[in-house]
């Protein structure tokens, strides 16, 4: 995608000054990132640019979209702070400052994929990790040591981001297309980053109620951590995909009818189970693909624990529930 396209994307409610200062953005960095590729061989802008699509998805203020597109300008280049203070704002250098400092917390892989060229300079935790980066990876190591590290490294994440959360949202996109793009990394690399994005990353994205990001991070960390399975459910998933999915608007579309028969105002969506979901379930109950219920899902939000309950109610006079397979989440 090149930056016409991105601006084609912006939403209607963008302003002129709004899509200015997103242009700016654009060239500032790409200007800074000049002669530096990824590992892919493409020019390092299009990381950025895809980083800046992502939040735009996400419907985000033109601030962190631009912040984006600057994000690795003082990581990976000569640019300063104050630079992008004097061209843009002090809220755009704070929101950059932000995800650099997420970028070097302790035990956080760099997955940004610079290859070469450009003037780049050498982070902190580079310098710290120098010569480690060849050494034999323990990938048996002991799960408690590992999740007690994750939850060390997330508690520093989050009073890293203090009281803007914006920093997190663009460090989780710049995070998620480096996982896309994570086959141009060598194994043991894309393995140790898997584990990372999975332990890590993507409970940042469920404890911030981003599921677009939490799924696909899910989906692609399993993908290096058990390629095997991995490629077993999404063949199995592709073979009836177009049934599961005309299944689900038929769902969607009977719930929206009984709702409005309750007069209960909701508002109802459904999606496939994401990959990771299903091999959880597999793998918690020890069932085979076949065996597992809930191959699809359907959300349906509504404005009070009353109207949950009443809605709870219709479905149930309607669809009867399986035993042991029922959790009420509401009472919790």
């Amino acid at each position: 995608m090149d930056i016409d396209n991105l601006l084609a994307k912006l939403p209607d409610y963008y302003t002129v000054v709004d899509r200015d200062l997103i242009t700016r953005a654009y060239k500032f960095a790409e200007k800074a990132h000049q002669g530096q590729k990824r590992l892919s061989g493409e020019p390092y802008i299009t990381h950025c640019i895809a980083v800046a699509e992502i939040l735009i998805d996400l419907q985000v203020p033109p601030e962190m979209v631009a912040a984006a597109l600057l994000h690795d300008t003082v990581e990976d280049t000569e640019v300063t702070l104050d630079d992008l203070e004097n061209k843009f704002s002090p809220e755009i250098a704070k929101l950059v400052d932000g995800v650099t400092k997420l970028t070097n917390l302790p035990q956080v892989s760099r997955a940004d994929q610079v290859a070469i060229g450009g003037s780049k300079k050498k982070s902190a935790s580079q310098k710290a990790n120098e010569g480690e980066e060849d050494k034999e990876q323990d990938l048996a190591i002991d799960r408690s040591r590992h999740r007690d590290l994750a939850t060390e490294t997330l508690r520093k994440m989050l009073l890293a981001m203090g009281d803007d959360v914006r920093v997190v949202v663009i460090k989780l996109a710049d995070r998620l297309h480096n996982m896309r793009t994570l086959s141009h990394m060598p194994e043991k690399k894309r393995i140790s980053i898997a584990k990372e994005t999975m332990d890590i990353f993507a409970p940042l994205a469920n404890r911030l109620g981003i599921w677009q990001l939490k799924w696909e991070l899910e989906d692609l960390s399993l993908r290096y951590l058990k390629p095997d399975a991995y490629k077993d459910i999404a063949q199995k998933l592709s073979d009836r995909r177009k049934d599961r999915e005309a299944e689900i608007a038929r769902i969607v579309n009977d719930l929206d009818v009984l709702m409005k028969k309750g007069k209960i105002e909701a508002e109802i969506t459904g999606r496939p189970k994401h990959i990771y979901s299903i091999y959880r379930k597999m793998t918690d109950k020890g069932q085979p693909f076949e065996m597992v219920r809930d191959l699809r899902g359907v959300r349906l939000i509504v404005p009070d624990i009353p109207s949950c309950y009443a809605a709870l109610g219709l479905i149930h006079t309607n669809w009867r529930p399986i035993p042991n397979e029922f959790d009420d989440y509401i009472a919790a």
